[in-house]
Parts: structure tokens; C-alpha cells; sequence
């Protein structure tokens, strides 16, 4: 598996009970804070081992970082990567750096998983629910916090937000105990991208309950204000001629819905039979989790009601 349908990691088959996960992710600071950056980091590149139903296994370094910088700042950022690593369960066992004008950060990941339990993003089917594990708004939340107009509250939570490992629900989604059609997990091109890209893969349409999508608090005002990252509008762009809004729906809703994410939630689709179940093993793994939307017949594309 690999560029085909626009999965989050690599798959090769080494063995017929055995197949390799591979992915790589790094990029410049998303906060102030050394340690902070780069278990966030580390946690983004973990979810996408997780979005193939797959167990790491042992990750590596990648940084950028000036030659101006104090050391200890980097020390810190690769302080913060270990402790998600340790907290995965994986060594890191070495990587590479380069000087750069900015710092940069993550993690290249390998991972294992049986080669007909992975889990992609590509096989959603009509009658399916979409599920999802972490509210949105990272990205506009981030901006603000750059800009200074970020309270305290908001902060804090979106920095435990993007640090939080999606393992739990990872694990869930891979038990066996329910089926799961389709996985992927909301980053960079944000929940209409990612929910995009799967309804491409499955040749269905999504609908979404606007009413049933969680958004971090402060996190709509903010989009109203203007406080929202340039990718996230490019987002927006990219998908506007395959979605579908309520007539007279504010832009600023619109960009919420498209923004980018930084190690955002996994988002699932999930036969309705096994809905119910895969609600319980998740609440019961301490995984807060709502139901957004199903999928449906009809050209790829997604409806937004609500």
C-alpha cells in the first residue's frame, strides 16, 4: 500500500502473517515550549500508525535545528519526543539532523500489523457511521496562541489535545471486537480533507450532523475574528467543489470544519450494527468519542446538515 489511495502510512508485506508500517512527519514549532513541540510532534507521527490499525514498533529522530540556538533547547524538544515514545511503548533508536534556519521536528515510524487486519482508509461502505475521537480546532487555536489572543484555558487544552496519544483509540479500532470498514486520522488537510479522501476511496458520499461535531471552546469566535491559518483556508479551497453547506452557513464555520489539525482525532466508519458496541470499548478505554455523520449513496463528496 502506498500512494494509491492516499493512506497514512506505508504497508509491505514482509511474511504472509507480516506486514511493515512505515511513516515519517516533522515540521517548525506549533508552541513556545521546547518539550511541548516535541512530544506534540511525536504524537503526530504515531497516529498514523495507529490510523492502520498497526503497533509500533521503534521510531527515529528527524530534526532541523540553528546553530544560533542554545543546545538545551533541542535537548528539551527531543526530551519531549522520548516521553511519547516511552509512553507508546517504543524505543527511538537514533535518526538524523541538520542545521536549519528554523527549528523542525518528528519522528520517522515503523510499525507492524497482520496484512489483512490493516485498516485504511478506503472502505467505507453506505450505511456505515462516522465516528470521531478529538474535537477540531487546533489549527486556529495555535494561530491564536501565536497572535496572543489565546486564553489560558484554550491553551492548555489544545496543548494537551495535540500531546495526547490516539493509542487508546488506535487499539480499540484494531481489537477485532467490531468491525471497522474505514480509518484515518484528521491532520493537516482537517476533517472535510481527511472525510474527502475516504469517501474518494469508497466511491460514496458522506453526511455530516453539524450539530454532532465537537469544536474546542473559544475556537468558533476566534474563526469569526479572523484568527485562522493560512492552510486551513487552503483547505477550504481545495474541497469547496465536493462539499456541500447549509445555504447561508458563515465562512468562519466553514473554516472550522476545514481546519488543519495537528495530531487531531482518528476518525472512524463503522457498520450501524456495531455501532453501539464500538461506542462502549471506546468509552470504556477512557477515549471520548462522537458520532458526526454516516455515509451514504451517491457521487464522493460530503453533505454538511444541521
Amino acid at each position: 500500500m502506498g500512494f494509491n489511495t492516499n493512506d497514512d502510512a506505508a504497508v509491505y508485506r514482509v511474511a504472509p502473517g507480516l506486514a511493515l508500517v512505515s511513516t515519517v512527519d516533522f515540521f517548525p514549532p506549533v508552541v513556545d515550549d521546547p518539550f511541548q513541540f516535541g512530544a506534540i510532534a511525536a504524537a503526530n507521527a504515531l497516529s498514523d500508525i495507529y490510523a492502520m490499525g498497526a503497533k509500533p514498533l521503534f521510531a527515529l529522530n528527524l530534526v532541523g535545528f540553528p546553530k544560533d540556538r542554545p543546545m538545551e533547547e533541542l535537548s528539551r524538544i527531543l526530551a519531549g519526543g522520548q516521553a511519547k515514545a516511552d509512553e507508546a511503548g517504543i524505543p527511538i533508536l537514533g535518526g538524523h539532523s541538520i542545521q536549519d534556519p528554523e527549528p523542525k521536528y518528528g519522528l520517522a515510524v515503523t510499525g507492524q500489523v497482520h496484512p489483512k487486519k490493516v485498516l485504511t482508509n478506503a472502505g467505507a461502505k453506505p450505511g456505515d457511521v462516522l465516528m470521531l475521537t478529538k474535537p477540531l480546532g487546533s489549527g486556529i487555536a495555535t494561530t491564536a496562541i501565536k497572535r496572543g489572543v489565546a486564553s489560558k484555558e484554550l491553551t492548555k487544552r489544545v496543548v494537551a489535545l495535540m500531546s495526547e496519544l490516539n493509542k487508546k483509540s488506535g487499539e480499540v479500532f484494531a481489537s477485532g471486537r467490531f468491525k471497522v470498514n474505514a480509518l484515518t486520522d484528521v491532520t493537516g488537510y482537517g476533517l472535510l480533507g481527511h472525510l474527502l479522501e475516504m469517501m474518494t476511496g469508497a466511491k460514496a458520499k458522506a453526511f455530516l450532523d453539524l450539530e454532532r461535531i465537537p469544536i474546542l471552546s473559544e475556537v468558533p469566535a476566534l474563526a469569526q475574528q479572523g484568527v485562522v491559518p493560512g492552510g486551513t483556508k487552503s483547505n477550504l479551497a481545495h474541497v469547496g467543489k465536493k462539499v456541500r453547506f447549509p445555504k447561508g452557513l458563515p465562512e468562519d464555520i466553514q473554516w472550522v470544519l476545514a481546519d488543519a489539525q495537528t495530531n487531531g482525532g482518528l476518525l472512524a466508519s463503522v457498520p450501524a450494527k456495531d455501532v453501539a458496541k464500538a461506542y462502549r470499548a471506546l468509552e470504556k478505554a477512557g477515549v471520548d468519542v462522537a458520532l458526526i455523520g454516516e455515509v451514504g449513496e451517491g457521487r464522493p463528496g460530503i453533505e454538511v446538515v444541521g
